[in-house]
């Protein structure tokens, strides 16, 4: 993130047409988008009212970029002849490339993963703890026209992430909470 901001505030002469962050090594699938740092860099220039995209393959060993690179130019040629409103203000394009030779692309949300729940306590070079969070990926979960379901079918995902978050539903149950923005007037013994 605080790469695409340098680049924006202090190293190029101008706006840019497009911000394509990655090549990422490993999927970054439904949930993984709340932390993922390839993601975070599209977000800031989408923040930034740059058309932004976040591109991650597949981790495998050996890892052979070629396809995905291909892949990744062939997308950003196909985005920028779209013209300027391509990709809407307040939106990046989050892509995932499985491993192999691309056999299509499929317009998806997010989906589901799931991963154990685990905390290792490690040492570093210097003998001291440092603590390595998260664990491995467990199977998914299999939603229909989800990210995670198109690259299990061997097909590109591609979704289209929104920088409001806010949850519409739940707003508007919480309007029936507090009614006329009474919140410093908020009675705990209700």
């Amino acid at each position: 993130m605080d790469c695409v901001y340098l680049a924006l505030h202090h190293l190029v002469p101008r706006k840019p047409d497009l911000c394509l962050s990655g090549i990422n090594n490993g999927f970054n699938l439904g949930s993984d988008v709340f932390y993922s740092g390839t993601v975070g860099a599209a977000l800031e220039a989408a923040l930034r009212g740059v058309p932004a995209v976040a591109l991650s393959l597949e981790r495998k060993k050996p890892q052979d970029f070629s396809h995905a690179a291909a892949f990744a130019r062939d997308l950003v040629l196909d985005i920028l002849t779209r013209g300027p409103s391509a990709i809407e203000p307040g939106t990046l394009l989050n892509v995932n490339v499985p491993t192999g030779p691309v056999r299509g692309l499929r317009p998806t949300s997010l989906g589901r993963r799931n991963y154990r729940d685990q905390v290792s306590v490690r040492q570093d070079l210097r003998g001291r703890n440092y603590y390595w969070i998260g664990g491995p990926e467990e199977k998914g979960d299999d939603l229909a026209g989800s990210d995670c379901t198109a690259v299990q079918d061997g097909l590109v995902s591609v979704t289209a992430i929104g920088l409001d978050l806010t949850h519409r539903p739940m707003l508007d149950r919480m309007s029936t909470w507090w009614p006329g923005e009474r919140l410093d007037k908020l009675d705990s013994s209700q």
